[in-house]
């Protein structure tokens, strides 16, 4: 009997299973020796020459053997019918393309959207308030003609009650999570997991069989703070698992709001500090995201297509229609598909916006006039 072929993405998979190798490594491996199953393929002297592999890191996958984890996954991948996003892919949400430390491959479980046009994500406090939560619910409110996606980690607290909201106005909502698939942390979620599934989804890096463990959160939170557009700081304390979120959604370039409250109040001391560093936007009022995001003037249905000037060119042409189509979108992303080099397209983008035809908007995002 004829072996069944492997999938593509079996030794990505596997790959990610070596110990020392971490997601930038992974990707730059792939990206030296010409794909996953190449790097088991390597002799040690050859993967040495590889920028940032040193001993440790070649010996690991010289002396990897742990292919039954990997068959097993694909049975339980199968069985429960996840999407698994390699990073090379086009599957693979274009937003976390651009950040170096994103995870090589993603376990997806729903049917929304990854590269909705709007996203955003909600964190905050576990403990949170009766004022947090009505907030969140505004929110809610206020974003359902948009079609936003909400982005949150199914924790207790802000989290939970952010997906909660995202269902009840028919908004997709994602969580992110901190283990594998095979299970709901905390269990008193699974309902609304369950719910999120059915208009949303469930993500996450890790393979079945990986706990919840304390050091896989604040990993999480990088996926969360890259998928967005912008991150809503509801109620938290100078530290903790929000705050992570909120430092790396900054280093990111993603637009970050954060609700002020009263000076002393222990969940409200870690939004006024964001507010005071200039490192997040106040949000005093539901519509302060639209007004931030430039969102209410994006419809492209409340739009007059514009008689374009007969002396742009190819590239300028291209850009426009991209950008049409789009209704907004960065400067990575278009680089990206697009495949133009950064540098010449900020130049082509400054010359449309000189000329009237597009805007620039916060997070390096361009839209038509």
């Amino acid at each position: 009997m004829q072996a069944q072929a492997k999938p593509t993405y079996y030794y990505e998979m596997a790959l990610t299973l070596v110990p020392w190798i971490g997601n930038v490594l992974a990707k730059n491996l792939i990206s030296y020796c010409g794909s996953a199953e190449e790097v088991f393929k390597q002799k040690k002297q050859k993967l040495l020459r590889i920028p940032g592999i040193g001993e440790k890191a070649a010996d690991a996958i010289i002396a990897f053997k742990d292919f039954d984890r990997v068959e097993n996954e694909l049975l339980f991948i199968e069985k429960h019918k996840i999407n698994t996003l390699f990073y090379a892919s086009d599957a693979y949400p274009k937003r976390l393309k651009q950040i170096d430390d994103s995870p090589a491959i993603l376990y997806y479980l729903g049917n929304a959207d990854l590269n909705n046009p709007k996203i955003v994500g909600i964190v905050g406090t576990r403990k949170a308030s009766d004022y947090g939560k009505h907030i969140i619910d505004e929110i809610g409110e206020m974003l359902k003609p948009t079609g936003s996606l909400i982005l949150s980690g199914l924790a207790y607290g802000i989290d939970i009650h952010a997906h909660k909201s995202a269902i009840k106005n028919s908004l997709p909502t994602v969580g992110v999570m901190a283990h594998g698939l095979d299970r709901i942390y905390p269990a008193q979620h699974a309902v609304t997991a369950k719910r999120m599934i059915e208009n949303g989804g469930l993500l996450t890096e890790y393979m079945s069989q990986t706990n919840p463990d304390r050091e896989n959160f604040p990993t999480r939170n990088r996926i969360v703070a890259g998928l967005c557009d912008v991150l809503l700081v509801i109620e938290t304390a100078e530290r903790g698992g929000a705050m992570i979120t909120a430092e790396l959604a900054n280093g990111y370039n993603k637009e970050l709001m954060a609700v002020p409250g009263r000076v002393g109040d222990l969940y409200s001391a870690g939004c006024n500090k964001l507010i005071q560093q200039n490192k997040a936007a106040i949000l005093t009022k539901p519509e302060d995201i639209i007004s931030w995001m430039n969102w209410e003037s994006s419809s492209a249905t409340n739009k007059t297509q514009q008689e374009l000037p007969l002396n742009l060119g190819e590239d300028e042409l291209n850009v426009i229609n991209y950008i049409r189509q789009k209704q907004k979108v960065g400067i990575d992303i278009m680089s990206h598909d697009m495949q133009i080099d950064s540098s010449n397209l900020s130049l082509i983008l400054l010359g449309l916006e000189m000329q009237g035809l597009i805007r620039s908007l916060p997070g390096k995002n361009f839209e038509l006039i």
